[in-house]
């Protein structure tokens, strides 16, 4: 049983794989309906349809709040309108096809202290080859990609609370019986996680 709860907290750690580091050295595009900017205190405002593209991450949602500190450090916060949800998909370094996907309705990431958080309807999955390896949802999911630390927890304050929901770990194998490595399974069917285009506001 030891082995088993290893395996699985080793295999939780892999889906903090590093995001592929070149992309914060290159410029962010963002696509938008409406924009409102505040240059006294470096704020963006942008709704309906927005696309943040920075070389291998895509971020899209419904709005996004861009800041820019004065040593030109970025932080993010996309949220979706309802029934909808926020998404980003970005390279992991350590292989040519190693992806890692996620949504959920607020998305908060903070390049200055490399984190990323996910509030409500949080899922990440790790991708190999298109192929599913890893997978986590929870009503709050935090990754520091510095310390490659993941927490869950059960709501979407960032606490786990007594009679809150429940999360899940999907970990696919990576070896036969035999110990030779598993054919890629496919990968489960489910809704599509690009937010529709929000209307103007």
């Amino acid at each position: 049983m030891k082995k088993i709860l290893a395996a699985a907290f080793l295999s939780l750690l892999s889906l903090s794989a590093s995001a592929e580091r070149a992309d914060s050295l290159k410029q962010a595009v963002i696509n938008f309906d409406s924009l409102d900017v505040d240059e006294v205190t470096q704020t963006r405002i942008l709704t309906g349809n927005v696309v943040l593209t920075r070389g291998t991450l895509v971020m899209k949602s419904d709005r996004a709040l861009v800041k820019e500190t004065p040593e030109g450090y970025m932080s993010v916060t996309l949220t979706s309108g309802p029934g909808r949800v926020a998404t980003f998909r970005q390279k992991r370094d350590g292989g040519p096809d190693l992806w890692m996907e996620g949504q959920a309705e607020r998305i908060e990431y903070d390049e200055r202290v490399e984190v990323v958080k996910l509030f409500s309807k949080a899922i990440v999955k790790e991708l190999e080859g298109g192929r599913l390896t890893n997978q986590i949802d929870g009503a709050y999911i935090s990754y520091d990609s510095r310390r490659e630390v993941a927490t869950v927890r059960n709501d979407a304050s960032g606490e786990s609370k007594v009679g809150g929901g429940r999360g899940t770990l999907i970990i696919a194998p990576r070896r036969t019986a035999t110990g030779t490595p598993a054919a890629a399974p496919a990968t489960p069917a489910a809704p599509a996680a690009t937010p529709a285009a929000a209307g103007k506001k």
